[in-house]
């Protein structure tokens, strides 16, 4: 049974990548990922204000990122959330300097700004994506949020900006009000399957539509969601949450319940049934979409009954 993929051009045993993490932050968890039997690594991002703060941040990251494709046995994708046009290609460059095999853009950028509009905004993560792609030959994938008036047509302005690949959505993780101290403190809570419903959508939305690889990413928990990602047409599927939860031995579970779910249904390769949900084979998918919802809606009532 062959569950290889291409994702970023790059050739992978099986679709389950593991997606940044600290798990993916250092060598000893980036071991672990590979001998579970991860068919990728996305190295833990380097945010270019903690390299402001901290040089050896990133001189850490990147010795991370060279010792890890120097074993040469997955590809290593370096990731990266700069704030600044100049830290977001130095960083990119040294990435690829320092042997990744892709670079992913982590475009994570809250619009504060009542004066900044989403037309500006948009054509600052385009004009990211083209200083990136005009200094580094690796393939670059972006990691975008939901949060456009238009995701789709976003997605295909990067698509034409150069991105070999998209990868669907970035989780924000919002701040909880203490009422003891009056401050915002931290509250960080791991994915549910649930959450992998609205990528699931865009995927299948976008799936065939736009010349680029697409990556899920969120609510990977079990084989399922896996399978669900590759019916709606994902190349890779990411996982974090799952694995912080359960460790790397996890991957296992995943690959092992895709491939006898595979086997079950006679399938032999993924493209035997990856991209069957995929929107691109209907012959209107937002009146689609209409429907479906109002089916949801619909039917939610009769659940509860």
């Amino acid at each position: 049974m062959d569950l290889s993929t291409r994702y970023l051009g790059l050739e992978l045993k099986h679709p389950v990548v593991a997606s940044p993490s600290p798990l993916t932050r250092d060598m000893d968890g980036i071991r672990r990922l590979v001998d579970a039997g991860a068919a990728a690594i996305v190295v833990a991002s380097v945010f270019e204000e903690q390299v402001a703060a901290d040089r050896s941040i990133l001189e850490e990251r990147l010795e991370t990122v060279h010792q890890a494709s120097q074993q040469g046995s997955i590809p290593i994708i370096g990731s990266l959330n700069g704030e600044t046009l100049g830290g977001w290609v130095s960083v990119a460059t040294q990435l690829e300097q320092a042997g990744a095999s892709a670079i992913e853009l982590d475009l994570y950028r809250v619009p504060s700004d009542p004066n900044e509009t989403g037309e500006a905004l948009e054509q600052s993560y385009v004009d990211i994506l083209r200083a990136v792609k005009a200094k580094v030959k690796v393939p670059v994938a972006v990691k975008l949020s939901p949060y456009f008036s238009a995701p789709a047509n976003m997605a295909k302005q990067l698509v034409d900006a150069g991105a070999d690949g998209l990868v669907l959505f970035n989780r924000f993780y919002e701040g909880d009000v203490d009422l003891t101290t009056l401050l915002v403190k931290p509250d960080f809570r791991l994915s549910t399957p649930y959450d992998s419903r609205l990528p699931m959508m865009w995927i299948s939305l976008l799936s065939g539509r736009l010349d680029a690889s697409l990556a899920a990413t969120s609510g990977v928990w079990t084989y399922e969601e896996v399978v669900k990602y590759l019916l709606v047409g994902a190349d890779a599927v990411m996982t974090t949450s799952s694995l912080l939860k359960d460790g790397p031995q996890h991957l296992e579970t995943l690959v092992s319940g895709l491939r006898e779910w595979m086997k079950a249904r006679g399938f032999d390769t993924l493209a035997d049934f990856k991209g069957r949900l995929a929107a691109a084979h209907l012959y209107d998918p937002s009146a689609f979409m209409r429907v479906h919802y109002n089916d949801i809606l619909t039917s939610s009532g009769k659940d509860h009954a």
